[in-house]
């Protein structure tokens, strides 16, 4: 599902009309790889006790090839995602200045970025030829310098709109090409001039991984440490054996989103609670928060389900303002419930085991599902439809309908709690499961018409995530050899010393993080170094992530980056504005929520204990 918001228009060039259509396929077929290969491990094993050789490694590899590719796609449609929101409230004029700034920026960025990636792969190559090896797998790591030089690409496209404007562009390049390959540190002067730019494009829109890599690189080139170990930090990230499980899951959510299977249930959930007074935000919350739970985004649950959800809440008595906050908040639990993407990124940068966060947000996303449905039962003052019989006929005609749709979730379940599956193959079966449920069981999807626009679209957003996963290790391992989480933790032991006070000090910081930061370079700067705070105070991993994951959440309603409430201004047409004051009593009652979340840790380790 494609958003423009009013952003600035990308710049048409005839000769990336072929280019587009190879990076289209090339996409949709790297994800299909690296949903077959664990579901054909798996079968292998589970039946002919065998399997494919380095199959673990080949989805990995795929998972690299997948996050530059569609890091790539998502700089040509202008979809990377940025680090502030507020150029949207600048008039066209102004705003075009500042994006072409911010992705001049970028554009140098990426240029030192693909330096880095040749160093490394130069390195891995000696290596390799130094000990004979023969399965050349610097040739698959050469991804990282090839993937950054065609997003630089990309990018200098849409900043200099003429031929003569990119050749000086590419010659620019070339120049700090140079300079980054035989400076081994970076002048004073040059330092500060280029941390000013970068802390500028930031706040103009600049692309988060392009922030993120350059203060990584500005930092390393300064204190004369090697420009590859960026590099290096990437190709760890990105080949994560877990990290495959996000793509995946991504995948699943975007198929279900794009198909017909979002009306299907909600006319299970309003036959169910329809007839009840507030049955109608009952049905929207449970819907919304199904949707989130697979597509990571609440606001893509806003996209793909307002149009559906705005009119049965208006029918069953919400005023207009009372079902716009409603629409614009129902799919937040979303990102506390199996399988959310945030759940799972911060799982793996905080070294916590999946499974064990999606035990840790079961609960408190029944909570916070709860606080937000029972809002909105107090909005709705009429019931529609009302009988003197439960519609049975009706249930079972919806289920019958649904029938496919409802059984999603048991797939990662199932698969999971057996024993079966890994997290990966867990999600490659749901992302099967989902595609035969699209393209065979409803036939909602295409083959050839929907599923590569549907897929391409999903590792745009996976690839721009991927991106910044990749880099931000870079900047977290500067600040750890520098020691930032060790003083803050011995920092915070002294000056704050009881566990409760520090809790709450957590979450007013947290808080104020996401009315600036998106949720994912949050978790990824923020996570290792609260970590290692929560840590001092013997506070359980699994608890101390379900706060953090849940004030992030909350962040999607706070003012500038507050994505959904763009969504809903976009989707339905009313000023931001209008659409943070609908949403206010949701967010007074979500951060309520938030503190007994905080305070009553069994919330998020209850069921972990009961294991």
């Amino acid at each position: 599902m494609r958003v423009e918001l009013d952003l600035p228009v990308a710049v048409s060039l005839p000769s990336f009309s072929m280019s587009r259509r190879i990076e289209d396929w090339a996409l949709t077929v790297l994800l299909g790889a690296m949903a077959v290969v664990p579901v054909v491990e798996l079968l292998l094993r589970a039946w002919l006790h065998t399997g494919i050789f380095g199959a673990a490694a080949i989805v990995q590899h795929l998972g690299l090839a997948v996050g530059m590719l569609g890091g790539a796609v998502a700089a040509r449609e202008n979809r990377l995602l940025a680090t502030s929101a507020l150029t949207l409230a600048l008039p066209p004029g102004p705003r075009t200045v500042a994006a072409r700034f911010a992705e001049g920026t970028a554009f140098v960025v990426c240029v030192l970025l693909a330096v880095a990636g040749t160093k490394f792969v130069a390195a891995e190559r000696l290596a390799a030829d130094a000990a004979g090896d023969t399965l050349a797998l610097w040739m698959v790591e050469a991804l990282i310098p090839l993937g950054f030089a065609w997003i630089a690409w990309r990018l200098l496209a849409r900043t200099a709109a003429n031929a003569s404007g990119r050749w000086v562009g590419l010659g620019s390049a070339c120049l700090l090409a140079i300079a980054a390959w035989s400076l081994a540190t970076l002048p004073l002067p040059a330092f500060v001039i280029g941390g000013t730019a970068l802390a500028a494009a930031a706040v103009l829109g600049a692309p988060i991984f392009a922030v993120l890599a350059g203060a990584a690189l500005l930092l390393f080139w300064h204190d004369g440490m090697p420009l590859a170990s960026i590099a290096v930090d990437h190709y760890r990230t990105v080949v994560n054996p877990t990290l495959p499980a996000i793509p995946l899951f991504t995948l699943a959510g975007y198929l279900l989103a794009e198909s017909g299977a979002p009306a299907r249930l909600i006319e299970v959930f309003d036959a169910l609670f329809g007839r009840l007074r507030g049955g109608a935000a009952i049905a929207t919350v449970l819907v919304c928060t199904f949707f989130t739970s697979f597509t990571g985004a609440s606001g893509v649950t806003v996209l793909a389900l307002g149009g559906l959800v705005m009119p049965l809440l208006r029918a069953n008595g919400l005023a207009e303002r009372s079902a716009l906050g409603l629409v614009t908040a129902a799919g937040l639990p979303g990102t506390l419930l199996m399988p959310a993407l945030p759940l799972i990124l911060y799982a793996i940068v905080a070294g916590i085991a999946i499974e064990d966060m999606f035990l840790g947000g079961v609960l408190p996303t029944l909570m916070m599902g709860g606080i937000i449905a029972a809002w909105g039962m107090r909005q709705q003052t009429t019931r529609r439809n009302v009988t003197a019989e439960f519609d049975w006929q009706r249930v079972r005609r919806a289920l019958v309908a649904a029938k496919w749709e409802i059984t999603v979730p048991l797939v990662p379940l199932l698969a999971l709690a057996t024993g079966l599956a890994t997290p990966v193959e867990s999600a490659a079966l749901t992302a099967l499961y989902v595609f035969f449920v699209t393209t065979v069981a409803h036939r909602d999807l295409g083959l050839t018409r929907d599923v590569p626009r549907v897929m391409t679209e999903s590792g745009l957003i996976v690839g721009g995530i991927l991106l910044v996963m990749g880099v931000a290790l870079g900047l977290t391992d500067y600040l750890v050899d520098i020691e930032i989480p060790a003083r803050l933790a011995d920092w915070a032991g002294q000056a704050i010393g009881n566990r409760y006070v520090f809790l709450l000090a957590l979450n007013i910081f947290l808080l104020g993080a996401g009315c600036v930061i998106e949720i994912y370079p949050a978790i990824l700067i923020l996570a290792p170094i609260i970590t290692r705070v929560g840590q001092a105070f013997a506070i359980h991993p699994v608890h101390l992530g379900i706060i953090f994951l849940a004030n992030m959440e909350l962040g999607y309603l706070t003012p500038l980056v507050g994505l959904n409430l763009f969504f809903a201004s976009y989707r339905f047409g009313k000023p931001v504005a209008e659409v943070f004051r609908a949403v206010l009593p949701l967010f007074v009652a979500l951060a309520a929520g938030i503190l007994i979340v905080t305070y009553v840790p069994w919330l998020s380790t209850g069921l972990l204990a009961m294991r």
